[in-house]
């Protein structure tokens, strides 16, 4: 039987999000059935050394055209669709995140059918006829929220759900906790507890929110820290950072940085928050780590979170509404560890039940041989 090969397109691996879920889901197909390629700018980044580690053949090619002229576009097309049809893939999976149109024109010059991962839920705007084109020119469209059905995709045939997964063997409870020396270079005592929030620090993720309530509410318990993982070397973290000094909250808020392996910090917290505002997300990874991991969460009540958190809507709480945030810190700072607990323990079920790397994979199986079929 002829395998389904799969040419899966990012421009880069710097970022990692997106880069490691295009890279889990390709190292978790059957390998008797698909065979996983990958194109992408360049090798610069961290996780690039992971991906090159994974042995799936990999093709540094400039596969995205400029737009305008027109002319200058259909030529560059051309020359990126001759590299498609040297690879020759059965499929084109793209996970660039912009509304790019460029590729889907390459891979129609080719013959070769072209889907991509609809990861956020930008839409209108300037980029709105883009959004369009590049709907257009798909065979398929994978959604990763209900939303995006609802609100972007309303009529259309083509999309086909698949939330994103986690491996829950990667993700889940440490034996190692509250340990002196991790903490130590974060400069976190031991009696000291953890609310966690994981994200590259971006207007749309509402850190100001969460640290303009916290500085209200933090008295609740005098030990409650809050750790922010992810890059903050960027405008909006400067902007953060003069909000925690004007605050006085400088020992109890502390930028880690930008992390790749976020096991232990998941372990060390007791409680996980994202505070997205109301543009939403496509389907947060970093809240189902977390639950992997055993942490109970909480976040704002928007596309795709809400998605994740349908079963616990006690958990949720208004976008950008800070007296609804001052509410549900009150609720769940007060509460004792061995409660938090028992909650994690809840969370980690419902992502294995739910939202496992495996059901993930087999889902793109599925998709994959319906858009060959």
């Amino acid at each position: 039987m002829k395998k389904i090969k799969v040419l899966y397109t990012i421009p880069n691996f710097d970022t990692a999000g997106s880069g490691k879920a295009l890279l889990n889901i390709a190292r978790g197909l059957n390998n008797d059935l698909f065979e996983p390629h990958i194109m992408c700018l360049h090798d610069r980044g961290e996780f690039f050394k992971t991906v090159k580690a994974s042995g799936i053949p990999i093709h540094f090619f400039p596969y995205l055209s400029k737009p305008r002229p027109i002319s200058s576009l259909l030529a560059s097309a051309w020359k990126v669709s001759r590299k498609f049809k040297e690879i020759n893939p059965d499929i084109i999976h793209s996970f660039h995140y912009a509304p790019d149109y460029t590729e889907a024109l390459a891979t129609k010059m080719a013959g070769i059918d072209w889907v991509f991962t609809k990861k956020n839920m930008n839409w209108g705007g300037a980029s709105k006829n883009a959004w369009h084109l590049r709907s257009f020119l798909a065979k398929r469209i994978i959604i990763q929220n209900t939303d995006m059905d609802k609100e972007i995709y309303p009529s259309s045939k083509k999309t086909e759900f698949i939330p994103r997964g986690v491996d829950t063997n990667t993700f889940k409870p440490l034996l190692l906790k509250n340990t002196d020396d991790f903490r130590t270079k974060f400069e976190t005592g031991k009696d000291k507890r953890i609310l966690l929030t994981v994200a590259n620090l971006a207007p749309v993720k509402g850190i100001e929110l969460l640290i303009n309530a916290f500085a209200e509410v933090n008295n609740i318990d005098d030990n409650w820290v809050i750790w922010l993982v992810g890059n903050a070397d960027n405008p909006y973290g400067k902007e953060v950072k003069k909000i925690v000094k004007q605050k006085g909250l400088q020992n109890k808020i502390k930028f880690i940085g930008k992390q790749l392996a976020i096991n232990r910090f998941l372990n060390e917290a007791e409680l996980f928050i994202l505070p997205t505002k109301s543009k939403g997300e496509g389907s947060p990874v970093a809240l189902l780590e977390a639950m992997a991991s055993g942490t109970p969460v909480i976040g704002s009540n928007v596309p795709g979170i809400k998605d994740q958190l349908k079963k616990y809507q006690d958990h949720l709480f208004e976008p950008e509404n800070i007296n609804d945030l001052k509410r549900i810190l009150s609720k769940f700072l007060k509460y004792d560890i061995t409660t938090l607990h028992h909650q994690g323990i809840r969370f980690r079920e419902h992502v294995i039940n739910n939202y496992s790397l495996q059901k993930e994979v087999r889902k793109h199986e599925i998709f994959y041989k319906k858009v060959v079929a």
